[in-house]
């Protein structure tokens, strides 16, 4: 049998419309599945209804279009990415939509845990809203390192977990630039004070000049950035390198990639590695309140993240021993206190116009 007419509706539809039902002589249901849906529908909800229970509207799931889903909260059938994923489900979506799911899941964080804000705490950190503000009055409402901004932000310590204290938005910014590591804000602190006057442009060795820029040395630090900013040129920034050293003279670890340069006066004072300059931002470029950080991180017995290597009592410091290159206190040329600098050689392209680069020659 090809079609059949249903008992309720009246229509003649495809056979494949029909349950399969034993009893009849053709083998279908007496109704279309749609008609069958809400006759299973009004028996449910009318026994439902007599034991004083409340029931949804009936909504046939078939009737919903390729693509969309329905939310169920809303009551609303949706394209598909108006859900988010949730793989514990066979269709790989939430059962509600974005808004639904984002208003739901506020409701229960309020209802359960009192604020979501208390909801966060006590899964971030295992306390309690009451438990930081009994923090935030034992510290006056101020910041346990600068003693200026409001202590709104939870820190903690990251290997165990342990809470510290509360502190403003750029004092907890610059721990975790700083990595908590004591010794890297001693020596911002100490390169601050070292370093008030600025940088001095001298003019560097001609030949150890001519031998970095050969080998494109400091052709990658050098940006049209930098030169708006600070109006570095190309000898300004091996300049740096040759006095400052090719390494983040603060964490000793990462390359000196970023300019450094004082807010008020906008003298340059050396290369900084991007976590330590920004780290040095955040706390306002102000040595007392570096110290102060790291008084703050030994006191609650955090030793530090980053891992330093050994670095010789000779430093490089050409503004003391004149313009020769990588000189000592003492005016040797030891080369155990010359800093690491990464040569690479660079092809043709990258040399022209450059002392000894060769030119290329255009297509003929």
């Amino acid at each position: 049998m090809a079609s059949k007419e249903c008992r309720d509706c009246g229509e003649v539809k495809p056979a494949t419309e029909f349950w399969k039902r034993k009893a009849s002589p053709d083998g279908l249901a007496l109704y279309c599945r749609e008609c069958f849906g809400r006759r299973n529908a009004a028996s449910y909800r009318g026994g439902q209804e007599k034991l004083g229970k409340k029931t949804r509207p009936y909504r046939r799931y078939s009737a919903v279009p390729e693509g969309m889903k329905y939310c169920p909260q809303c009551r609303e059938v949706k394209p598909l990415k108006a859900f988010g994923r949730n793989r514990a489900t066979k269709s790989g979506l939430a059962a509600y939509c974005r808004p639904c799911h984002t208003a739901t899941m506020a409701e229960i964080k309020q209802r359960t845990h009192g604020s979501e804000r208390n909801y966060l705490l006590k899964l971030r950190y295992g306390i309690t809203e009451q438990e930081v503000a009994q923090m935030a009055a034992r510290q006056g409402g101020l910041c346990a390192i600068c003693l200026s901004g409001a202590a709104k932000h939870v820190d903690h310590d990251h290997k165990t977990g342990k809470v510290r204290g509360l502190l403003c938005f750029s004092c907890n910014g610059a721990l975790g630039q700083f990595g908590d590591d004591p010794r890297r804000m001693r020596a911002a602190a100490a390169y601050l004070e070292r370093h008030a006057k600025g940088f001095q442009r001298e003019p560097a060795d001609e030949e150890s000049f001519r031998t970095l820029l050969l080998w494109g040395f400091g052709a990658d630090r050098l940006t049209p950035r930098m030169i708006a900013r600070h109006g570095l040129s190309p000898r300004d920034v091996i300049r740096l390198v040759l006095q400052r050293g090719d390494e983040c003279p603060l964490c000793l670890s990462a390359p000196a990639a970023h300019v450094d340069h004082c807010h008020e006066t906008g003298a340059v004072r050396g290369l900084l590695c991007p976590e330590c300059n920004s780290g040095m931002g955040q706390l306002r470029d102000d040595p007392v309140t570096l110290r102060r950080a790291a008084d703050y991180l030994e006191e609650h017995g955090s030793g530090g993240a980053t891992t330093t290597r050994h670095v010789p009592n000779a430093t490089p410091d050409i503004g003391d021993t004149g313009d020769r290159p990588f000189a000592c206190s003492d005016g040797s040329l030891s080369p155990l206190s010359r800093p690491v600098l990464s040569f690479r050689p660079v092809s043709s392209s990258r040399l022209k116009g450059r002392p000894g680069g060769r030119r290329r020659r255009s297509p003929r």
